[in-house]
């Protein structure tokens, strides 16, 4: 879920920048800092909108540069547990999918698919049920619940989100449009 939220860092100005803008400066450093990196507690910081306020700078011995204490606002992507997520499938492997959800990628294993068993057709790259009725490529577009998060702060490549699609309401969308549509139907007909 993305969310804005208030957070305040310490940035370096370097002395070449001293006559520049310092409030521009510091955005630029902001967002060379932070944007794209991740933190455990507050999620991947996907960009830095505005600067609320600057502290006053400090000089550190030894180092010519300016320190500032900022605080700013950020919009921040940040995945819970048993939340309910869509995203578009990336990659179709023999063991799964992989899910673009926002700045970060999930996978949903092959057993998480469906109830019914799926195997991977290597030739077509897609994942097909027993009995055919439901398939899975790359490009199609699916809701699913997060079932697992580990956040690796150092290396956002090594993080793991898995997730299911093994419930009601969730799944690729031409399969729930399909069972709203047979829903529909089977409501009329008890009607009549």
């Amino acid at each position: 879920m993305y969310k804005m939220m208030k957070l305040v860092d310490t940035v370096r100005i370097d002395p070449m920048l001293f006559g520049d803008d310092i409030a521009l400066n510091i955005k630029k450093a902001l967002k060379y800092k932070l944007e794209g990196k991740i933190d455990k507690s507050i999620g991947c910081i996907v960009a830095v909108c505005d600067i609320v306020d600057i502290g006053e700078g400090h000089i550190l011995y030894g180092d010519g540069a300016v320190y500032y204490d900022v605080t700013f606002n950020a919009i921040v992507f940040h995945v819970d547990l048993q939340e309910i997520i869509e995203g578009e499938v990336l990659e179709v492997v023999s063991f799964g999918a992989f899910v673009g959800i926002g700045p970060l990628d999930g996978l949903l294993h092959i057993s998480q698919i469906t109830e019914d068993f799926m195997s991977f057709d290597p030739r077509n790259g897609r994942l097909n049920s027993k009995n055919g009725r439901k398939s899975l490529s790359e490009g199609d577009h699916v809701r699913a619940r997060v079932v697992a998060v580990s956040i690796n702060g150092r290396d956002i490549s090594d993080s793991k989100i898995g997730m299911t699609m093994r419930q009601p309401a969730l799944g690729r969308f031409e399969w729930l449009e399909d069972a709203r549509k047979k829903a529909k139907k089977n409501k009329t007909q008890k009607k009549e």
